[in-house]
C-alpha cells in the first residue's frame, strides 16, 4: 500500500502542475478580463490555493507514507481526499456536461484520484 499513497502523492504534483499552467492553458490573462474584478480575482485565488492544497497532499503522502497507514489521523487525511475525488468526479457531470473526449479523460483522472486514496483505507478494513 506504501506505493500506493506514494503514487498518490506524486498524482498531485501532477495536477499542481495541470493548475499552475491554468494561466497559459485557458488564456486567462485575456478571457479572465470579461469578468467583474472581484470574480477574475476569485477565479486566481482558488486557484492559487488548490496548487498549494496538492502540493500539501503531495507532501504528506510522499513524507508521511506509514504515518497515513498505520494512524486513524492518517486514514481520515486519506478518505476525506478520497471524496474529495469523488465529489470533484460527480461534479464533472454537473457543470461539464459537454461530450467531449478532454472531459472524460478528466473524469478519468478524477476516478483515479478517488481509487488511488481509497485503495489503502479499503485495503486496511477488508
Amino acid at each position: 500500500m506504501k506505493i500506493v499513497i506514494f503514487i498518490a502523492g506524486l498524482y498531485n504534483i501532477g495536477l499542481a502542475i495541470f493548475h499552475i499552467g491554468f494561466w497559459r492553458l485557458f488564456k486567462w490573462k485575456k478571457d479572465l478580463n470579461h469578468l467583474r474584478f472581484e470574480n477574475r480575482a476569485i477565479m486566481q485565488i482558488l486557484n492559487i490555493q488548490i496548487i498549494f492544497f496538492f502540493i500539501m497532499v503531495a507532501y504528506i503522502c510522499i513524507e508521511f507514507n506509514d504515518e497515513l497507514l498505520t494512524t486513524k489521523l492518517g486514514r481520515a487525511f486519506l478518505t476525506g481526499n478520497a471524496i474529495f475525488w469523488l465529489i470533484r468526479t460527480i461534479q464533472q457531470f454537473i457543470f461539464l456536461r459537454a461530450n467531449h473526449y478532454l472531459i472524460h479523460i478528466l473524469t478519468l483522472v478524477f476516478i483515479l484520484g478517488t481509487i488511488l486514496f481509497s485503495f489503502p483505507v479499503l485495503s486496511y478494513w477488508f
